[in-house]
């Protein structure tokens, strides 16, 4: 059996989920299972249509249609994130190759769950699943119990010139 690794991609720079869906499309091709548990989102976005007609992907969201910004933090808000968890705690028992925590970084870093729990979670994981973990503000703690560790930087934005969020790019 090989030992799944964990992987965290964080940092400013835009990229952080996009690369973590190609790391799921690879594994998709190789006929892996894949579980993505995305953290403070929920809609239709692109990612999330497309992933939904793919088989052996599972994706989950939780999370109200409301951006989320710390120090304005619902009740709602930290339920979405603490059921999230579980639902990740269930997904890295071992049935899926890749389970993939989209913005989990952010729920720790706005306060929604804790950081050492957390932690916990990606100890307990099944040794054989592949675990990503993204979002900005990674802790100097999360990183260390990473194997693997990319931080995007922004150098240019677009979004500096009032370039809205694009259909198809952004969502």
């Amino acid at each position: 059996m090989k030992k799944g690794l964990v992987q965290i991609y964080t940092g400013d720079g835009k990229g952080k989920t996009t690369a973590a869906l190609g790391l799921a499309l690879r594994s998709l091709g190789h006929q892996k299972k894949v579980c993505i548990i995305q953290f403070m989102k929920k809609g239709s976005y692109g990612e999330f249509k497309a992933i939904k007609k793919i088989p052996k992907v599972v994706i989950r969201q939780f999370g109200t249609k409301k951006l989320v910004r710390k120090g304005k933090i619902s009740k709602i808000d930290i339920n979405q994130a603490q059921w999230a968890l579980k639902s990740a705690q269930r997904a890295l028992l071992g049935q899926y190759d890749l389970v993939i925590l989209d913005e989990v970084i952010v729920a720790v870093h706005f306060g929604l769950i804790s950081e050492p729990t957390l932690i916990q979670v990606i100890k307990d994981r099944s040794k054989k699943t592949e675990l990503i973990l993204t979002g900005r503000k990674a802790s100097a703690k999360l990183k260390d119990t990473a194997d693997l560790v990319t931080e995007m930087k922004e150098l240019k934005h677009y979004y500096k010139k009032g370039v809205k969020a694009r259909l198809g790019i952004e969502y």
